[in-house]
């Protein structure tokens, strides 16, 4: 029981992290309607931003080995977001939004090619400028828990990096979501999300605002990225093995679903920790995705999304 309980509480932690991961991609499909290969390796340049911004510009000796860490990583969302903005004004729009409304399924086969292209040169070029040593964003924090208990003779720990991680996460969806309900932008989101078509007779700008939601998806993530990297290392095709997670959390809530998106990468977070107690680590993601097809067989359309009926 004590092992079950260390489980569920990790996997909820972790778990909160990974949904805020698929919350930037979830609102990048939810509003674009684009599927980018290339996500996971902005989260990988958000890790190493947030990396560099600790050590090399200032933040460690300002804020310390403790704050400074998380001061970091909230500073590389809004420097991802403006990165993305350019890639979407520079590349994607050519691909995607009012310029092709009229090529329908094909303007999808420009997008793939061009989101993979990305990919590969964000992971080349990472190569090149940081090199192939792992690298870790480390706080103290990390290699310290509290401990909740005892009860009945068992106690919890809850790792306190995992721990900020995770109230983080939740403090961003919080945010996200108040954005997209309450504020003009997130109105012209929502618009451009449901009827792209109306929303152009409404005077929104469409282009507009798909650069906004690609800015937010890729600030957001970045965001994740660094949260993950006080636990866990990585390099330059780190996007690679969190990517195919992404979209599996995207797919789990319901597509266009952002919430859905973030309770997706919670099961997700849930069953990988929860697979441990009775599989070996490296089986963690084979469990993922034997829980992921089991879902879809009896809820194709995922947790908060729509089935379709057909006629």
């Amino acid at each position: 029981m004590e092992g079950f309980l260390q489980a569920l509480a990790a996997g909820l932690l972790i778990g909160a992290v990974y949904g805020l991961m698929c919350v930037g991609l979830g609102l990048i499909f939810g509003v674009m309607r684009v599927i980018n290969f290339a996500h996971g390796d902005f989260m990988m340049l958000g890790m190493y931003t947030a990396f560099y911004l600790f050590t090399a510009a200032g933040v460690q000796a300002v804020f310390g080995n403790t704050v400074g860490p998380f001061v970091a990583i909230l500073l590389a969302g809004p420097v991802l977001a403006v990165f993305g903005y350019f890639v979407h004004r520079m590349l994607i729009s050519h691909v995607s939004g009012t310029r092709t409304a009229s090529l329908e399924g094909e303007g999808h086969y420009a997008q793939l090619i061009l989101t993979l292209g990305i990919a590969l040169i964000l992971q080349n070029g990472g190569l090149i400028v940081f090199g192939s040593v792992l690298a870790s964003i480390r706080t103290p924090l990390s290699s310290s828990a509290w401990e909740l208990g005892p009860f009945f003779d068992m106690s919890i720990f809850l790792n306190k990096a995992r721990s900020i991680d995770a109230v983080v996460s939740l403090a961003m969806m919080i945010l996200l979501s108040l954005l997209i309900t309450r504020t003009r932008i997130g109105k012209s989101l929502r618009a451009a999300a449901d009827n792209p078509t109306a929303a152009t007779y409404m005077g929104i700008d469409v282009d507009r605002a798909h650069r906004t939601a690609f800015a937010l998806g890729c600030g957001i993530t970045a965001i994740a990225g660094g949260l993950l990297a006080t636990n866990y290392p990585f390099h330059p095709f780190v996007g690679l093995e969190y990517v195919i997670v992404m979209y599996a959390g995207v797919v789990l809530g319901g597509m266009g679903s952002i919430i859905g998106a973030f309770w997706g990468g919670m099961t997700i977070g849930l069953v990988q920790q929860m697979s441990t107690l009775i599989l070996p680590t490296q089986l963690q993601n084979a469990a993922i995705f034997a829980v992921f097809l089991l879902i879809i067989f009896f809820r194709p359309q995922g947790f908060f999304g729509r089935m379709v009926e057909r006629t």
